[in-house]
């Protein structure tokens, strides 16, 4: 197959960030940190983004530009130039895996927030208050037919942009898509701004309460912070494939997380005003953008307008990083079937869509060790998958890729900051992972 590229690093920053910034961002992070303590929450999340998922994103980037496909060709090629077993080359497979048990519950909340963004245009939030937004959570929920028209519309979006190529279809929307996403979550916030509440947010999240830090608050940032930036993902790798090697991995990857930071903090000022303005609870858990928003937009002047638009932006971030996450698939099926990307794009589409049916279906109906296989599977891919193909791409690039490495292939002079990113690879990064997987599975507790 003929490698593909962006056409410029301005659409390969807008595709990486695309991809980071989701539903991990403005739907997960807001209740995050509502659960895990407010501001003490952020403080140790941002140390976790610096030192744990920054990293880990230049190490996936390397492996995308010096591998120079999607990670399990990428593998292949990588463990035949410096003479390692072709069994490495599950490590690339271990990631597409993961991407693909991700998308099946991904896609269905993608789904929900479209149908929201229906329902708002429709002024159905209008006088809702909060015993009556929750019923109708409820009832979305089993509602499985517009769950699967949800899921179909956002599949058949991100299908259009796939089947445009990596120019023509994921960097024409990109760059459209993420200035256009980011104007509408400043714009909401600045609206917060002149408004009763937004004091009360900037004080629960820029004035931390330090007692509130314990274990478990440390191990939430550290997962929100893996998981929002969007490594071990496949999706980071192979757009790392399509970056000319001329463009520095480090300034990119820093820009990327600054970018995936920063909208997370704009979504806690869209979010958290309202919460604070109509007297809810921060801490509303999994249903605070589902619960907790419609009551707000539906009590303030012009709240289906706002709504609307919160839901788009919601909808716009999570179609992106569907992009993301089939790409890498589609350009390893393309392979396979002599390099028809629109045949492999319309295939990964279609069983995505099938698995995502299963999921509404039958799923959440299927008992396994006394939980619902939709949260076993889920369960799987976030806190197993996730963490251990972080291992797996530290430690390759730490102790096997290093040696054939120098500075400047990630866009650094010599000097600590190399060595730092060696150390943290090698030793610090694994251990940890491996400390928050066992932590996770209840294997360890603090």
């Amino acid at each position: 197959m003929q490698r593909e590229s962006f056409k410029s690093s301005f659409g390969f920053l807008m595709a990486a960030i695309g991809f980071a910034v989701g539903l991990g961002n403005i739907w997960r992070f807001p209740y995050m940190t509502g659960e895990n303590g407010g501001g003490a929450f952020l403080v140790v999340y941002l140390v976790c983004a610096a030192f744990i998922a920054l990293p880990i994103l230049i190490a996936e980037l390397v492996l995308g530009q010096k591998g120079g496909d999607e990670p399990l060709q990428s593998m292949r090629h990588l463990a035949s130039s410096i003479k390692l077993s072709p069994r490495w080359q599950w490590m690339g497979l271990w990631m597409l895996a993961t991407a693909f048990l991700i998308m099946v519950t991904y896609a269905t909340v993608a789904g929900w927030v479209l149908i929201y963004g229906r329902e708002a245009l429709t002024g159905a939030f209008v006088g809702l208050d909060g015993t009556r937004s929750a019923d109708a959570f409820e009832v979305l929920k089993a509602n499985r037919g517009i769950q699967t028209v949800g899921v179909g519309c956002v599949l058949l979006v991100a299908l259009v942009i796939i089947y445009g190529g990596v120019r023509g279809g994921i960097e024409r929307a990109v760059t459209i898509m993420m200035p256009l996403l980011l104007l509408l979550l400043f714009g909401l916030a600045v609206y917060n701004a002149h408004f009763p509440g937004f004091e009360a947010a900037l004080d629960y999240l820029l004035r931390p309460d330090f007692s509130r830090i314990d274990a478990s608050v440390g191990l939430a940032a550290v997962g929100q912070a893996f998981f929002s930036i969007g490594v071990a993902m496949a999706g980071m790798w192979t757009y790392g494939a399509y970056l000319p090697a001329n463009q520095s991995i480090f300034r990119i990857s820093v820009l990327v997380v600054i970018a995936d930071t920063a909208v997370a903090l704009l979504a806690g000022l869209v979010i958290f005003p309202l919460v604070f303005r109509y007297g809810l609870d921060p801490a509303g858990g999994v249903g605070l953008i589902f619960q907790v928003l419609p009551v707000a937009f539906g009590q303030m002047s012009g709240g289906v307008w706002l709504a609307t638009a919160f839901f788009v932006l919601l909808a716009l971030a999570a179609i992106s990083s569907i992009v993301g996450f089939i790409e890498p698939l589609v350009v390893a099926r393309a392979r396979s079937i002599g390099g028809a990307r629109r045949t492999a794009a319309l295939q990964w589409t279609l069983l995505l869509f099938v698995f995502s049916i299963l999921n509404i279906y039958a799923f959440g109906d299927v008992a396994v060790v006394g939980a619902a296989l939709n949260d076993q599977l889920d369960f799987l891919s976030n806190q197993i998958m996730l963490p251990l193909g972080g291992v797996m791409v530290a430690a390759f690039v730490g102790w096997r890729l290093a040696p054939h490495l120098t500075p400047s292939s990630i866009g650094l002079k010599e000097g600590n900051l190399y060595q730092i990113w060696l150390l943290l690879l090698r030793v610090v990064l694994p251990v940890a992972l491996i400390i928050l997987l066992m932590t996770g599975t209840g294997l360890i507790s603090f």
